[in-house]
This record gives C-alpha cells, sequence and structure tokens, in this order.
C-alpha cells in the first residue's frame, strides 16, 4: 500500500507541475537522498520524494480482529494497521532559486488539494480509499536532525503527513466454525 500510495501522489504531483509550467524536464522521483557513496541519489534539476519516518496511528487504530462469514466458515482477521507517512520533497537543482521555485510548486499542489479520494480520483487504489495530506512545520533543530539522520546536506526542501496508510494482510488468521444454536437458562435451580 505504501509504494502505492507514493506512486500515486507522485504522479500527481508531477501532472500538477507540467501542467503550470509547460517544462517536461523537471520531475518528482521516488527516491532516497542519498545514496551508499554519501552522494545524493537523484539527479540535479528534479525532485526527490522520499520517506523519512512511519508512525502507526494510534487514533484510529482498531483493537479487535475481524469476523467475517464466507461459505459457512467464520473467518477471523488480525486488527489492520493504520500509519501515517512523513513524507519529505527535496529539491535539487543547480540554480538555487530553481529549486525554491519547485517547492513553491508542491506547496501550491498540497494547499489546493489536502485530500484524495478513490471516487474523485481513479488512479488512486480503492484498498488506499483515501488520503489526506497535512504540511508538517519542523523547527530548525529537527531539520538538522533530520537531514543529518540522511547522511545529506540540506537541500530546499517541505514535509508532509501523509494519513491514512492501511496495511491488512490477505491471510485469514483462523477459520472457525460458526455459531449456530445459543441456549440460554433462565431459571436458577
Amino acid at each position: 500500500m505504501i509504494d502505492q500510495a507514493l506512486i500515486f501522489l507522485r504522479d500527481e504531483v508531477n501532472t500538477y507541475i507540467h501542467t503550470r509550467t509547460n517544462a517536461t524536464n523537471v520531475e518528482v522521483k521516488l527516491s532516497k537522498i542519498v545514496n551508499d557513496l554519501g552522494k545524493y541519489a537523484f539527479q540535479d534539476d528534479s525532485i526527490a520524494l522520499t520517506i523519512f519516518n512511519l508512525q502507526e496511528d494510534h487514533i484510529f487504530k482498531a483493537q479487535i480482529p475481524e469476523f467475517t462469514y464466507v461459505d459457512g466458515q467464520h473467518l477471523r482477521r488480525e486488527p489492520e494497521l493504520k500509519f501515517i507517512l512523513h513524507a519529505m520533497f527535496a529539491a535539487n537543482f543547480v540554480n538555487y532559486d530553481e529549486a525554491w521555485k519547485a517547492i513553491s510548486l508542491i506547496l501550491g499542489f498540497f494547499q489546493s488539494h489536502p485530500v484524495f479520494q478513490s471516487e474523485e480520483y481513479p488512479a488512486l487504489p480503492v484498498k488506499i480509499g483515501k488520503l489526506t495530506i497535512e504540511l508538517e512545520t519542523l523547527g530548525v533543530e529537527q531539520l538538522n536532525q533530520i537531514w543529518a539522520y540522511m547522511g545529506a546536506k540540506y537541500l530546499p526542501s517541505v514535509a508532509y503527513k501523509i494519513r491514512m496508510i492501511v496495511v491488512q494482510d490477505e491471510f485469514v488468521a483462523a477459520i472457525q466454525k460458526p455459531i449456530i444454536n445459543i441456549k440460554t437458562n433462565i431459571h436458577n435451580k
């Protein structure tokens, strides 16, 4: 699910940038920021979309397994996991002003598109259903820690929280016989 959500967002942002600028050479790519050699892992004059943290959403966490009745069998699945992705768009441009122009386009896109629903966006997989995008305001110290954690020098960038990525294994945890009869005794003997 995470990969599908990122691909969807990448494609939507690219369409927006290409429509706004008529430039096909500027593109958002799914990429880590730094490669194993300590160099930027994405090309000059491009934008990287990367995840710098994955957080379980405890507010909407289901506590009870899901039970369904299929073909005479009582199926049990463990509760789905719900995640918040902390994503960053980082612009690596030779011209510094072009990097901030690209970041401004991304800010504008998500300001005008804070919610994506599969009913309105056919490219968004139905299993995802809905994504909400929230600007994540990071302090200078937090930014310093994140860039150091990634092993890179700061680039013009913006961070977002992406909610709600749901992960549900298709594997059935248990198959049980259905409850057919319920007996009660209301007399005390």
